[in-house]
């Protein structure tokens, strides 16, 4: 008798052992989605080709608390006039002077070559020359002609404590399933 009384501890100390590494598991997944990192779906078409309407994607919002955007970035900012998220590509940095001639965006006066942003129809703002001043951003969609970005007097330069995060990678749909570029 005593050795089966042993046999019925060993399996139900195997499956409390079982039981705690899946509570652990799924505990350290929701507070690294939920803590550290976020989710956050597109709306709209701005994105385009990068990313599309209804994409869900993972945002890390700890690496700007340690560090800064990098031009070129995909990001979530909280607009200041709806306070509504949105998901666009870091163009202009700190210093920077931005603007839109024939089509083509000018950093500092010289054109900016990137495959992600392409001509742009509607220069707004940045028909003159915007000055982008410290811990501001100019933001732009990577489909230019139906983006609502920093070329608007509603959204303008966005402010660096306006930046949630960076987006950097793609959960859903699931056959597009990776990392941001």
């Amino acid at each position: 008798m005593g050795l089966y009384t042993y046999e019925d501890n060993s399996i139900l100390r195997t499956v409390v052992q079982w039981l705690t590494n899946i509570i652990v598991t799924v505990a350290f997944a929701w507070f690294l989605v939920y803590g550290v990192l976020g989710q956050e779906m597109v709306s709209g078409h701005s994105m385009l080709p990068t990313l599309a309407a209804e994409d869900m994607c993972l945002v890390n919002r700890l690496c700007y608390d340690i560090g800064n955007p990098k031009r070129f970035d995909v990001v979530v900012f909280e607009r200041e006039d709806t306070k509504q998220t949105n998901i666009k590509r870091v163009i202009g940095l700190p210093g920077d002077t931005v603007q839109i001639v024939g089509g083509s965006v000018y950093i500092n006066n010289r054109k900016l070559d990137d495959p992600h942003i392409g001509a742009v129809s509607l220069p707004g703002l940045a028909e003159n020359p915007v000055e982008l001043q410290k811990g501001e951003y100019f933001l732009l969609g990577d489909n230019a002609d139906s983006s609502e970005d920093s070329r608007f007097a509603n959204i303008g330069n966005v402010k660096r404590e306006n930046i949630k995060g960076k987006v950097w990678f793609r959960l859903k749909p699931f056959k597009n399933l990776g990392f941001i570029d």
